[in-house]
């Protein structure tokens, strides 16, 4: 079947080249030319774990092309709207650019009977916009249907290919049969296809993420309430995670959520809750706990160093909201960084994958510009700094040369803020340990 993408971003461009790799026929559209350019020679603009060998695959199959072009939507079956749609200043989501590919694609239509897909994480009743300003630019039919996303940065190809549930938000019956087919090799195996209302599919997708979060920053909550009482919170979370109603995934305390999505939809949801007459109470505490949490772990650095870190610096290991991404997007390392350079601090940093991101953002933000340096080996970023401080989990944080490592500081200190070391096994080698909520 002949698919075209609008947007490479992270949405576009992994749906893009997963369907490619399902055997349909995908161009993928980005008014960018560099982006383009890049993607022709089998490279990724982000960092997804197996997407670039999946784009020169897929690429050199003739499954898949890249265009800055509208051309392919003529003949295209089904035209996904996958591009961004940020946070405004006000918490309402950005439709600007979800727009103009409607209107783009709109005036590319040559044919009735094209499913226009809103891909794109949109509030309730954007749909009906979307459909009124394409028929403004065109007069041929087409069906409008919501596919939300549910990708996980780090594991989204996986997530695409073996997905929990797929949901299809439409009105007519034959454009919910053309999706239906278009997935077919992707439900094989049992996964559901939820075929919901235009409505109810653009609330799932705020609804779930908003779960997620709720669960995330309650689990930071009981972490404090550990921290005061002295109970054990990775005890307290293996408790909970064996109630099969509460479920082991999102209970892990740690620095707040980041990236693109979570603090978008939280605020996004709580706007059109506004617009509605209404105070979505539980969110906006949600939202609340994340903000203080992001600097949690700096109010442990400030009384272990008696409110005094002037002229002192610290190793950042990991600057990525999350391993496996290079996305900074509404990472904590940059509240965290923020807060100690206002105090004083400098900042080392090493990220293996998000030190390009971290450090143009470190560099061009006037709060920390020429405090923060980048470092290419973790052990180098520890030298002459008084602690680490561990901010993304990537997997060869978790077992270092404890050795090397304590050789390294000047000040013997830890601060992990995603509870990823033993206290005993810091203890051994003569560091003092801080993390969120444990027993120490």
């Amino acid at each position: 079947m002949k698919v075209t993408m609008i947007g490479t971003g992270y949405v576009g461009l992994v749906s893009g080249v997963c369907f490619a790799e399902i055997g349909h026929d995908v161009t993928c559209v980005d008014i960018r030319p560099e982006i383009i350019d890049m993607l022709k020679n089998g490279e990724s603009p982000i960092f997804e774990p197996g997407l670039s060998d999946m784009i020169t695959r897929n690429y050199k199959g003739e499954r898949i092309s890249f265009s800055t072009s509208y051309d392919s939507v003529k003949d295209a079956e089904f035209v996904f709207l996958g591009v961004g749609t940020p946070q405004s200043d006000t918490g309402k989501a950005d439709l600007s650019y979800l727009q103009a590919a409607a209107k783009s694609t709109a005036e590319a239509l040559q044919k009735d009977g094209t499913v226009v897909v809103i891909k794109s994480t949109v509030p309730v009743n954007t749909h009906k916009m979307i459909e009124s300003l394409m028929k403004e630019h065109t007069a041929h039919k087409f069906h409008i249907v919501n596919n939300p996303e549910f990708l996980k940065e780090g594991a989204a190809i996986d997530d695409f290919m073996k997905p929990d549930r797929v949901v299809v938000g439409y009105r007519d019956e034959d454009a919910k049969e053309k999706m239906e087919e278009l997935y077919q090799p992707l439900v094989l195996q049992g996964h559901p296809i939820h075929c919901v209302s235009n409505l109810s599919a653009e609330m799932i997708k705020y609804a779930s993420n908003c779960m997620l979060a709720t669960k995330i920053s309650f689990m930071n909550e009981i972490a404090k309430i550990c921290d005061l009482s002295g109970a054990d919170v990775e005890e307290v979370r293996l408790g909970m995670a064996s109630d099969r109603r509460i479920g082991p995934h999102f209970i892990y305390p740690g620095p707040g959520y980041g990236g693109s999505c979570f603090p978008k939809d939280v605020n996004a949801l709580m706007f059109t809750a506004r617009e509605l007459g209404m105070e979505m109470e539980v969110i906006t505490a949600v939202d609340r706990v994340n903000d203080r949490q992001k600097t949690y772990m700096f109010e442990k650095m400030m009384k272990h160093f008696g409110n005094d870190v002037k002229g002192k610096s610290f190793a950042f290991w990991g600057a990525a909201f999350k391993p496996n991404t290079d996305d900074i997007r509404e990472s904590p390392s940059i509240y965290m960084a923020e807060a100690l350079v206002e105090a004083g601090a400098t900042i080392n940093f090493y990220d293996p994958e998000a030190a390009d991101n971290f450090e143009e953002m470190m560099t061009t933000n006037p709060k920390t510009e020429g405090k923060v340096k980048r470092f290419n080996n973790k052990y180098d970023a520890l030298n002459g700094t008084s602690g680490l401080v561990l901010m993304t989990e990537w997997l060869e944080f978790r077992a270092p040369d404890f050795t090397e490592f304590s050789s390294r500081l000047v000040e013997k200190v830890v601060f992990d803020a995603r509870n990823i070391y033993s206290a005993k096994k810091m203890r051994e080698f003569g560091l003092d340990y801080y993390a969120i909520g444990k027993a120490l």
